[in-house]
């Protein structure tokens, strides 16, 4: 099933409208250790679109900057960032379930207190429980670059996704997001030279250094050693 195409019905017509998605969900088997963690972790340290709007303050006991990272993959990432900034809170969407069992996982070896997990859709969440102008940043990295050109409109990065970006970040608040592919980074500065409300902080029309708070993985120094790029691009709402 191609779970970029959700199928939603008009509300007046009753007829079947699609929804452009971002991803495919494709799932691979839980292991032992993940299925145990959605088993068990899952109620403590997991959020629920149906539970609504987001109070954060209440989940996490405290009101500390904000940081929400879209498609986290199996964590580690992101649970590193967690645990190097302790005054923070990290909020992750993902929507492979092995992916989202690996953070809980990663949670619990950590003793990370900061740190909570959705497991559905990005663009959702963000429309339905993440408050506007709430977030310090926002993370997007190595998104799906639907490398075909006429997968191209599939790409997250466009103009009504960083109209979206912008109202839930707090003024100041930085988009971060970075690729290996460089088309999609072309396209990426694209989309945000040409939106308003925005300050590239590398410079109009730069790509910037990879941040301090964003590790460098596995997947990056062999791609280094291969001699592939990767290209960070860090935007501040106005």
């Amino acid at each position: 099933m191609l779970d970029f195409l959700q199928q939603e019905k008009d509300p007046v017509s009753g007829r079947v409208m699609r929804k452009v998605r971002s991803f495919v969900l494709r799932e691979g088997r839980l292991t032992t250790g993940q299925q145990r963690a959605l088993e068990t972790l899952w109620p403590k340290f997991g959020l629920r679109q149906a539970d609504g709007r987001l109070d954060a303050a209440a989940v996490f006991g405290r009101d500390a900057a904000r940081v929400l990272e879209i498609g986290y993959g199996m964590g580690a990432s992101l649970a590193t960032m967690a645990e190097t900034a302790p005054e923070q809170d990290f909020i992750g969407i993902e929507v492979h379930r092995p992916g989202v069992g690996a953070l809980l996982m990663e949670i619990e070896a950590r003793g990370l207190t900061n740190l909570r997990s959705y497991c559905d859709d990005a663009v959702d969440i963000l429309e339905h429980c993440i408050p506007d102008a709430s977030l310090a940043r926002l993370q997007l990295y190595f998104p799906d670059p639907w490398h075909k050109k006429k997968h191209h409109k599939r790409r997250i990065v466009q103009p009504a996704f960083i109209a979206l970006v912008q109202r839930k970040l707090a003024p100041g608040g930085v988009f971060h997001m970075a690729t290996d592919w460089e088309d999609y980074a072309v396209h990426m500065l694209e989309m945000m030279e040409a939106a308003a409300g925005w300050t590239n902080l590398s410079g109009a029309g730069h790509y910037a250094e990879r941040p301090a708070w964003r590790p460098e993985t596995k997947f990056e120094r062999r791609g280094a050693r291969l001699g592939h790029g990767v290209w960070d691009l860090l935007y501040q709402r106005d």
